[in-house]
């Protein structure tokens, strides 16, 4: 069941993560009177949740620094409102989805069923993104359905993979430099991309190493290696509550339809890899932060 679980988050994800790619989807913030495309990520990522103070939104995202959220809110609210970011955001992603696979409606058709099915089931304590996007899942439009469907569940299991992180006793910077140091996001680039600054990025890479997790270059040791293996096995396991209600003959019909869909997002060359979300290769089986 957990491999099920990690298949249907690497199918789900792409889905979802058009929008963070797609330049059209990119535009969202400016197209909607925002401060380029941060405060339109944090507006539209937060928005089902209603028009949220930045200390609830940081504590829901998780790996974001608190003073980057909060320069993007309450600020959006007083350019735009949660439900036309909302509106904005399932066209823009819809449009993006059909432009890679125009014949993608009646696909998204047959996989809205089996995926509502199990976004119905779920169970929403403890799992605020997830329960807020879920509440969002009737779109007329199949191809804004569908895309919606898929954006709630990567959301149960980010949900889930914080509670895991909280778990094991990391926090949001900690989590990051962890997975840098792991090579599960670029080790590079990730600091500056979630806006922690290079005191904060050192403060926790100490913290690591005073745990044996993290040596002095800053790669995991094999005990943080396995640590995070441990975080993702974890996180699979919470996951795969959510295929209870398919037999595993519907759950294995359902991840081939949406191979055929990922296969050609993934050709199209919109996601890039390496990438800050931790969508690994899909020749690789990484997960993400």
């Amino acid at each position: 069941m957990e491999l099920r679980a990690r298949s249907l988050w690497l199918l789900t994800e792409p889905l979802h993560a058009i929008t963070y790619f797609d330049e059209e989807c990119r535009g969202l913030g400016k197209a909607l009177g925002l401060k380029g495309f941060w405060m339109g990520y944090f507006a539209s990522r937060t928005a089902p949740l209603g028009a949220v103070e930045p200390s609830l939104a940081t504590a829901v995202l998780g790996v974001f620094a608190p003073g980057m959220v909060a320069r993007a809110l309450p600020a959006a609210w007083h350019l735009v409102s949660p439900a036309h970011v909302l509106e904005e955001r399932a066209r823009r992603a819809a449009g993006a989805l059909r432009g890679i696979h125009p014949g993608l409606d009646e696909t998204a058709a047959e996989l809205s069923g089996p995926l509502l099915t199990l976004v119905e089931d779920a169970p929403v304590v403890a799992r605020p993104l997830f329960a807020a996007n879920r509440a969002l899942c009737d779109h007329a439009d199949p191809v804004e359905r569908l895309w919606q469907l898929s954006t709630a569940l990567r959301e149960f299991r980010g949900d889930a993979h914080l509670c895991v992180l909280a778990d094991e006793g990391l926090d949001g910077c900690e989590a990051l430099v962890l997975s840098a140091g792991a090579g599960r996001v670029p080790k590079d680039t990730i600091r500056q991309d979630r806006g922690w600054s290079e005191e904060e990025w050192a403060a926790a890479a100490d913290r690591l190493r005073s745990r044996g997790l993290l040596d002095q270059r800053g790669d995991a040791t094999d005990r943080g290696r396995q640590e995070r293996n441990r975080i993702e096995e974890e996180t699979d396991r919470l996951a795969a509550q959510l295929l209870r209600p398919l037999s595993r003959p519907q759950t294995d019909r359902l991840l081939e339809g949406l191979e055929g869909v990922v296969r050609r997002i993934l050709a199209a060359d919109v996601l890039p890899f390496p990438n800050p979300i931790g969508l690994p290769h899909p020749d690789e089986s990484e997960a993400q932060v």
